[in-house]
């Protein structure tokens, strides 16, 4: 088993594994009915439904069939043929050969663990991508951004009426974004570009705020949002890529539906759509109004047939093959983790009860044997061990207090040589795991000694943290020589510490230049590469940061020789402020050519320059224009308002 699948039991993992492979047909199957559907009915609307029921249902199936493979199975009653008594056993009625008491369960596959930990590593990254589309959306909200005219909020608030809207809506214009957008869920912002209010006209930014209220009283970010997290949980089937596509692609023309109902005149949207094609850029995870194909929408807002009409009995005729294919390798599959019965499951269950219940033949009756000498402890343990002993090995592991196991357990313990003895041990000093605790410890070498070792330096850990410490090679020196050092952590604090490579060296060497650092501290600081030459050469430039201000610089790239050049400038900027100039891009060039120019900025009035775009060319044109007794302030207003600017004719 790979090291991102360790802590996952071997059962899940196959329940895991095969719900992972078995979405390959139902996805496919569900997607061709979907196909289907969407083909006969015309109205967007309807599309729409069909489209998100179907994504739920693809986001049901593997976890159906997850519960599936981790459910108990139907049983019936059989007789072991052993037993001249009819003792009950509950078995599954189809057998393997040779085998007259084993149920035939799902095979498990070798790769199963390779295909989790893929599969888990696909989920984190597009986790990733997922979290990084929602910070821009949460940047975007916190960028600087204006409230529109009087003029253009009477128009919005006349139009959130009529769709009964009574959630709080902020409307901004913004220089972010280069077409109308909807972010947010619970507080949703409408963001108006100047482009969008100077480039339109007044019915056509009507039409155009109509489509974004229409997504708002639609709730379509919250499903987009679902949209997303099936796409993180099932990136690896294309069917999730297309459905999706379809989904955005009817959201739009569902809102481009609900604009022109409301306020008439299609042909004025469709030249507003033609002209916002040119302003693509907006967060990929909002609700923009120049989303989805752009022939299509146009087509469709003037009554034109498409391409996608002419083909709708091809589509049928291709979604009907492709379900059919879908069925046909799902059969295939089942067929291959279920194998058929064979000749003693075709022996029906009233013959096999009539032949155990037979009379057997019975010993010829023996002398009794002579006492032997009573064994003691150890040669009763050792003789437990060895073959023919009259206790099972399911009798010594419930003696040993590992009881009620199931098939799978008792597969597992006994492959991965779980004693009775090794269970006794374990409870001994205190711990009492259940079967995939011990499978977890044995696999990883956890012995009785090491967690007495633990126990004895204060730790009190579970089974999970003890199979923890033990995968990451913690031991007992390394736990002491971070106690010298100061670092009092916990038994996750170790293998933290020890994932990312902490030494008791690396602290001694941290707090030799000054730093206080603590378990949390010492990660956060190896993790972003800090060493204690970096820190002596920030401490050397006058700065005292604490481990914090230190993960920050080294976070954002600052160097010491950075601060050395910014503070030969005349500038003194704190931890915080030269984290904040290098978060903006700010150079000691950059400071040079504001200082050339005649200025004589502070920390904040650089920072505000380099955010708002200031240079020495603008600088230029401002005194081109007969402007004196400029501030940095008043270039940031000039910027800001484009006083300067050329436009041309709209």
């Amino acid at each position: 088993m790979t090291t991102l699948t360790t802590w996952i039991s071997s059962g899940t993992m196959q329940a895991l594994g095969w719900a992972l492979v078995h979405f390959l047909w139902q996805g496919a199957a569900l997607a061709a009915l979907c196909a289907v559907a969407m083909t006969l009915f015309r109205r967007p609307s309807v599309r729409y439904l069909i489209g998100i029921s179907c994504l739920a249902l693809m986001l049901l199936a593997p976890i159906v069939t997850f519960f599936f493979y981790t459910s108990p199975q139907l049983s019936s009653v059989v007789v072991r043929p052993s037993s001249p008594i009819m003792a009950a056993e509950p078995i599954s009625p189809f057998r393997t050969q040779g085998s007259a008491s084993q149920p035939v369960q799902a095979r498990p596959l070798a790769a199963f663990p390779w295909l989790v930990e893929v599969w888990l590593l696909g989920v984190a990254l597009f986790s990733l991508r997922s979290a990084g589309g929602f910070i821009v959306l949460a940047c975007t909200r916190r960028k600087k951004s204006f409230a529109v005219e009087e003029r253009v909020l009477q128009i919005c608030y006349m139009l959130q009426d009529q769709f009964g809207i009574r959630r709080a809506v902020q409307y901004c214009e913004s220089i972010y974004v280069q077409a109308p957008a909807v972010i947010g869920w619970f507080r949703p912002i409408v963001f108006l570009p100047a482009s969008a209010l100077t480039g339109l006209s007044e019915e056509q930014l009507t039409l155009v705020i109509a489509h974004e209220l229409a997504h708002i009283r639609r709730f379509d970010a919250f499903f987009n949002l679902l949209q997303v997290s099936v796409e993180t949980l099932l990136f690896y089937h294309p069917a999730i890529w297309w459905l999706n596509r379809r989904i955005r692609v009817e959201r739009e023309q569902c809102c481009d539906e609900m604009a022109v109902t409301l306020c008439g005149n299609a042909i004025e949207y469709a030249r507003a759509l033609a002209l916002m094609e040119e302003w693509r850029t907006v967060p990929s995870f909002a609700m923009a109004a120049n989303r989805g194909p752009l022939s299509e929408r146009i087509a469709r807002l003037l009554g034109l047939s498409s391409s996608r009409e002419g083909g709708r009995k091809v589509g049928i005729a291709g979604s009907v093959l492709f379900l059919a294919a879908a069925l046909l390798a799902g059969n295939a599959l089942l067929g291959m983790v279920y194998p058929k019965p064979t000749a003693y499951a075709s022996v029906s269950p009233i013959r096999r009860l009539l032949q155990s219940a037979a009379p057997q033949k019975q010993p010829a009756p023996q002398s009794a044997p002579a006492p032997a000498p009573k064994p003691s402890a150890g040669q009763t343990a050792q003789r437990s061990e060895q073959p023919g002993n009259s206790q099972s090995y399911i009798d010594r592991m419930s003696a040993a207090g590992l009881s009620n196991l199931t098939a799978d357990e008792l597969i597992s313990l006994k492959s991965q040589g779980v004693t009775p003895e090794y269970v006794r041990e374990m409870h001994e000093i205190g711990l009492h795991p259940d079967a995939d605790g011990f499978v977890g410890m044995k696999v990883q070498g956890v012995t009785p000694e090491y967690v007495k070792e633990l126990s004895s330096l204060g730790f009190n850990p579970d089974v999970d943290q003890i199979v923890g410490m033990k995968v990451q090679g913690v031991r007992a020196d390394y736990v002491r020589g971070l106690k010298e050092v100061g670092i009092q952590a916990d038994a996750d604090d170790i293998v933290g510490l020890k994932v990312q490579g902490v030494t008791p060296e690396y602290v001694r060497d941290l707090q030799a230049v000054g730093l206080k650092v603590d378990a949390n501290d010492v990660v956060g600081l190896k993790v972003q590469g800090v060493t204690a030459a970096y820190v002596k050469g920030l401490r050397e430039q006058g700065l005292n940061p604490d481990a914090n201000d230190v993960v920050g610089m080294r976070v954002q790239g600052v160097t010491p020789e950075y601060i050395r050049d910014i503070r030969a400038l005349g500038l003194n900027p704190s931890a915080d402020e030269i984290v904040g100039m290098k978060v903006q891009g700010v150079t000691p060039e950059f400071i040079k050519a504001l200082q050339a120019a005649g200025f004589k900025p502070s920390v904040d009035d650089v920072v505000s320059a380099k955010v708002q775009g200031i240079t020495t060319e603008f600088v230029d044109m401002a005194r081109k224009h007969g402007f004196q007794n400029l501030t940095i302030e008043k270039l940031i207003e000039l910027k800001r308002l484009g006083i300067l600017e050329s436009r041309g004719e709209i």
